[in-house]
């Protein structure tokens, strides 16, 4: 008898110090200003030759020493694919690869050149349109957002909470991996690049440029081989374009990936980068998070954080050391399988 009533008192004041903690969390959050506005990050993360989409456009052509990147590589992918052998897939622009593009050329009456140009990127992509699941009559009026599945290479419109287009898309690489979180459509352009394809919306990432555009590599779609950027076919990014406006959220679904080289670091106010959108959602899961998952270590995060330490038995510092971090991820991961448990007789 006495042991119940004892744990009664525990809970008791564990539901006490938690609606404690909450009223210091909602505290912070107005004296913050977050309800009006969140505050933009002071410093990016520095993630190298990673942060951010770059397919700039550019003749591919032998040179001394050779020209060298992933424009090259997918290149000699695709030649692969259409039977011209370019020797090694390894990003360098040879020999080889020059012989390959030449007889793609002389085959396709082009100027057998072994300059890969405009017109060339062009028919090497010719006959890859896949349409979209639906057309884009009838779109009603309301809310619209954009959901982009990194897993399915989706992108679907929503509008009032219904899907009413689905989109097949090409994403980043393991490498160059697009940026999962809840962004918002910043900028809105025509023409924005020759290998940006027609249309470019660009999205409020904090650590690099990156966007949803068309591409002059339509044979891509479908396949994660981008630089991070989300590419559709110039069709379908054209259908997209005028359907959606600045200010539309975009959620990008799937696990938030490190691109190599980024750092294990202590993560505190003013921080901006993937692994800041990883405790954003190990935070949630946790309980203590009802931000966006932005990448922006701001003052709502930083008051998450402490939250979630004073819960954990931590200091409350607001930052996050190598250790905490990994156990938030810990405790986040084991809250996500009590949500979602196996089914019965599982394994």
């Amino acid at each position: 008898m006495y042991g119940n009533a004892w744990r009664k008192v525990l809970r008791r004041r564990f539901m006490v110090r938690k609606t404690c903690l909450f009223v210091i969390l909602i505290s912070t959050l107005l004296i913050s200003g977050w309800l009006t506005a969140a505050a933009p990050a002071a410093e990016p993360v520095a993630l190298g030759p990673h942060g951010g989409c770059d397919d700039r456009f550019r003749d591919l052509r032998l040179t001394d020493p050779p020209l060298q990147g992933y424009d090259v590589q997918e290149l000699q992918k695709r030649l692969q694919e259409l039977q011209y052998d370019p020797g090694v897939t390894d990003g360098f622009f040879g020999p080889a690869t020059a012989k390959a593009v030449a007889k793609f050329q002389a085959d396709n009456n082009l100027p057998p050149t072994g300059v890969v140009d405009a017109q060339t990127w062009e028919a090497l992509g010719e006959d890859t349109y896949r349409p979209s699941s639906t057309a884009a009559n009838n779109i009603p009026d309301g809310p619209r957002r954009i959901v982009i599945d990194i897993d399915r290479h989706t992108l679907t419109l929503y509008v009032n909470d219904e899907a009413v287009k689905e989109y097949p898309v090409c994403v980043g690489t393991p490498e160059t991996p697009t940026p999962v979180g809840e962004w918002l459509i910043v900028h809105k352009s025509m023409n924005w690049g020759d290998g940006f394809g027609t249309r470019w919306l660009g999205l409020n990432v904090p650590w690099g440029i990156y966007g949803v555009h068309g591409t002059n590599k339509p044979w891509s779609i479908g396949r994660a081989e981008s630089h991070g950027c989300v590419r559709m076919h110039n069709h379908d990014v054209e259908e997209l374009y005028p359907l959606v406006s600045h200010g539309v959220p975009v959620r990008i679904t799937g696990e938030p990936s490190l691109p190599p080289g980024v750092p294990n670091r202590i993560l505190q106010k003013g921080s901006t980068g993937p692994d800041v959108v990883q405790v954003q959602f190990g935070l949630r899961a946790q309980g203590t998070y009802w931000g966006a998952a932005d990448g922006r270590y701001g003052a709502v995060t930083e008051a998450a954080v402490k939250y979630w330490q004073n819960l954990s038995g931590l200091e409350p510092t607001g930052k996050l050391s190598r250790q905490e971090k990994k156990k938030l991820m810990e405790a986040a991961l084991v809250s996500r399988s009590d949500e979602n448990p196996a089914p019965p007789g599982g394994r």
